[in-house]
């Protein structure tokens, strides 16, 4: 005759209870971690639209979730941004100390691609600091680690971005800020040359760079023409990045007594009145 199981004790409901309290922290966590995905995103959006004071504050809040979630991906992400932008605001020994942060976090991730991205954050800081020796060697780091490429663990998402046409950018910087434009010029075509067509922002960026040394370099016809073409890709994008460099590149023309150099002042200025840039 079968008798009926005794009925539960509270110790029965132990597992269960502490099977729900770790799905609870889960959710939580999970949900914290998109809530700092987002900010991060935010930050890009905003740093891209050259707004970098509600860039740093959302970055910020990454940066809080991060270290909070203990989520090293997210807080590599957010070191590599910062960097970015400490660099771009004249501030690269701060530029340089984050990259450096996030280099440390991403040792144990084994990834070639996002070491070489931050080893180029690097090497931008250390060229601003006037420090072309330090500068160099960090970028060949940085080339020697996109050859190894498929050999360690792939690189997260968020870094599919970087490759030889960033590699080719950041030398060319490099170039121009040492003085020597016309070998930044070659670096910064090639930049154009490896930079994927769907990233229409980076190609806008890339090419009214090159027309800027090409104007410094005493080329002011091709940076004429150079400058031109850029509108195409400008009507795909907004970007207050891309705005500054078109003002800046516009000021540059303007200062050339050649009818191309005038001609295509005119043009990018008339662009950046129709499209709400000036």
């Amino acid at each position: 005759m079968l008798r009926n199981p005794p009925g539960p004790t509270r110790s029965s409901y132990a597992p269960c209870d502490e099977y729900g309290g770790r799905a609870h922290h889960r959710e939580f966590q999970l949900e914290r971690l998109k809530v700092g995905e987002t900010a991060e995103h935010c930050g890009w959006l905003y740093y891209d639209a050259d707004d970098q004071g509600r860039a740093r504050r959302y970055w910020g809040e990454a940066l809080t979730t991060a270290t909070v979630l203990g989520d090293d991906n997210l807080a590599i992400m957010v070191l590599a941004s910062l960097s970015m932008q400490a660099s771009y605001e004249g501030r690269p020994r701060q530029g340089l100390a984050l990259a450096q942060a996030a280099q440390e976090r991403a040792v144990r991730y084994g990834s070639p691609m996002l070491q070489s991205l931050l080893a180029s954050r690097a090497a931008r800081a250390l060229s601003l600091l006037n420090d072309q020796t330090g500068a160099k060697k960090r970028l060949t780091e940085s080339m020697r680690l996109v050859e190894r490429d498929g050999r360690g663990r792939p690189s997260p998402e968020w870094a599919a971005f970087h490759g030889h046409a960033e590699l080719d950018y950041t030398q060319g910087l490099l170039y121009t800020e040492a003085g020597h434009h016309h070998s930044a010029v070659t670096f910064l075509r090639a930049a154009l040359a490896h930079q994927d067509r769907t990233y229409g922002r980076n190609r806008a960026l890339y090419r009214l760079t090159l027309s800027r040394s090409l104007v410094r370099a005493g080329e002011a016809d091709e940076a004429a023409a150079e400058a031109v073409e850029s509108l195409e890709h400008l009507e795909e994008v907004e970007s207050g990045r891309v705005n500054r460099r078109l003002k800046e590149v516009t000021g540059l023309l303007r200062g050339v007594d050649t009818t191309a150099a005038r001609d295509a002042a005119d043009q990018l200025t008339e662009f950046a009145e129709l499209s709400g840039v000036a």
